[in-house]
């Protein structure tokens, strides 16, 4: 999905990389991320609200939508971030949160994405990066929920509990570390 914007053309980009809460705040720090929603994806239920996802049983995961311009930051360079801040090996589960709706997955929105993301899947895999098989989801995207409003900007909003201090403050240490030439 392209877009026009003040800045130019952007893309959009949808991945699930376990607690939507972590993946927002690494993602909007990144230089040509113009905008990150937290919602839903991949579920049989239309309009699923945060309640009825926990069960596990709507089949939906915890996403972001990342709005991003493609002349600052490449879908490939997005790709990189995803698969180096979670973990991609864990099926339905990321660290203490298990169920389906934290898999590690990629919706893509074209046939493009959808070759890259399968062409660095199988590099990592061909490689053993992680010592044991990526089990990333990849897969078109039909639908988009938005996640309740008190999920976006989770991090900014909360950041001095418990959750962010244990969980998300860790993964962006690392974050900032590993990919300090790509903040804004």
């Amino acid at each position: 999905m392209t877009q026009l914007t003040s800045s130019g053309q952007t893309e959009t980009a949808t991945f699930g990389g376990g607690c939507f809460w972590c993946t927002e705040a690494i993602f909007k720090s990144l230089k040509g991320v113009e905008s990150v929603e937290s919602g839903y994806s991949g579920g049989k239920l239309k309009n699923p609200t945060y309640k009825e996802i926990c069960t596990g049983e709507t089949g939906h995961a915890e996403v972001i939508q990342i709005t991003f311009d493609p002349a600052v930051i490449s879908f490939s360079e997005l790709l990189e971030v995803f698969w180096e801040t979670h973990d991609p090996t864990t099926l339905n589960r990321q660290g203490a949160d298990v169920g389906t709706q934290y898999r590690s997955v990629v919706f893509y929105h074209s046939p493009l994405q959808k070759e890259l993301a399968e062409k660095y899947k199988a590099e990592l895999n061909k490689e053993n990066v992680f010592g044991k098989a990526v089990v990333t989801e990849i897969t078109a995207l039909e639908k988009f929920w938005l996640a309740e409003k008190y999920h976006q900007d989770y991090y900014e909003n909360n950041s001095t509990q418990g959750y962010c201090q244990f969980v998300i403050v860790p993964k962006l240490q690392k974050f900032r570390k590993v990919f300090k030439d790509k903040l804004k």
